[in-house]
């Protein structure tokens, strides 16, 4: 294995706070050692031991890999029609979706690969080192199957989201939908995902629908994740922590008892918003759940309808100033919180043991992520030991 020590670190968020100052475990004038594809060392760069290979980071700032744990990049397609008519009035609705199943369901398996590999290199030259993906827009058994497959050969955190929404083919019996994401579809997925979803939301799955399909997937070997009170108030939350989900994602409509819930439970309020900037629709309130005491995850939501954006910068933008939250507590949800959501403890942070996955920014503090938004930042990214960016 080839050591790298990268040096001269302006400023370094560890995520450890017995490494550094605060939540974050901040370093100043920081060096991190990388062996093969773990970090084994950091401290002061002062401090720093000898490596094979020596990188200077200039005085920039340097960060966890992103986490995003949310999103939707099998598909084909394209729906700038759709976003140009909200734009100009028209509100989003969860059957807007039929309009990429389509689309999907024509592509061939080489198209839908090419498409997730486009939009992971875009991610990855942004800083995104570990990713969720969903199926979701196939909603037949063989399509939803061949997804999964495809999704699995980029990633190991796959979510079998066959109730997305109710099939185009089970328009007038949604009961009999429910009966194939239980049983064939289920079966035939299950073996390439870890995770299990459902839209639970008017227009998309009730709270009995999803607890049924929740529940077969958890004896199926997968873990619950649920989209959850996206457009309105509903079941979604207290569903999730009733099933120990690992994550209620969106969390814009919330009772004080769903705060309560997320607060008192292991499931994760992760916050998507690039879909509310892209529908206008209500910003959550993150500061409400920080408060509360639970968990906070900042994903990207990527999609063709309703998020278009893999940049996980542009959401911690947005969260600084539209949702409540400080600097620091975005970047932590934007990586550490993504690994929670994930159930994840080898991402996230950059301490001794953690996978080598760092982003350098083009800037001495990771402030500047919300500071100057929009602006390509990041500057060099590690994945896995290795430079990729």
């Amino acid at each position: 294995m080839t050591t790298t020590v990268i040096r001269n670190i302006g400023s370094l968020v560890t995520n450890d706070p017995a490494l550094g100052r605060g939540p974050l475990g901040l370093v100043e004038g920081a060096a991190v050692v990388l062996d093969g594809e773990e970090v084994v060392w950091v401290g002061p760069d002062a401090q720093a031991p000898a490596a094979d290979e020596a990188y200077d980071a200039q005085g920039r700032a340097a960060l966890p890999g992103f986490v995003d744990s949310h999103s939707h990049l099998l598909f084909a397609g394209d729906r700038t029609q759709e976003f140009n008519a909200r734009m100009e009035g028209r509100p989003y609705e969860a059957g807007g979706i039929r309009t990429t199943v389509a689309a999907t369901r024509a592509a061939s398996d080489e198209a839908l690969e090419a498409n997730l590999a486009r939009y992971l290199a875009e991610a990855l030259r942004q800083g995104t080192t570990t990713f969720e993906t969903k199926s979701g827009y196939g909603l037949t058994t063989e399509d939803e199957a061949r997804a999964l497959r495809i999704a699995a050969r980029h990633t190991d955190e796959v979510t079998f989201l066959g109730a997305h929404i109710v099939s185009p083919d089970h328009v007038g019996d949604p009961a009999a939908y429910v009966a194939l994401v239980t049983g064939e579809m289920l079966d035939a997925c299950a073996p390439h995902a870890r995770w299990i979803d459902v839209f639970c939301e008017k227009g998309a799955f009730d709270g009995d629908q999803a607890r049924a399909i929740l529940t077969a997937g958890k004896a199926k070997g997968l873990h619950p994740r649920v989209h959850a009170n996206q457009l309105s108030y509903g079941p979604g939350v207290q569903l999730a922590v009733e099933l120990d989900a690992a994550s209620a994602d969106h969390c814009t409509h919330l009772t004080d008892a769903d705060v309560d819930a997320l607060a008192h439970s292991d499931t994760v309020a992760t916050l998507l918003p690039g879909a509310e900037f892209s529908t206008r629709a209500e910003w959550p309130d993150a500061r409400r759940l920080l408060d509360a005491g639970a968990t906070v995850a900042l994903s990207t939501d990527c999609n063709p309808g309703s998020s278009f954006t893999s940049s996980v910068p542009f959401c911690v933008a947005l969260a600084v100033r539209d949702m409540g939250m400080t600097p620091d507590e975005a970047v932590w949800a934007a990586t550490a919180g993504g690994a929670a959501a994930l159930r994840r403890t080898d991402v996230g942070r950059l301490s001794p043991g953690a996978r080598a996955d760092l982003a350098l920014l083009d800037a001495p503090s990771h402030v500047h992520l919300a500071y100057r938004p929009g602006v390509p930042l990041v500057s060099a990214v590690w994945r896995r030991g290795a430079r990729v960016a």
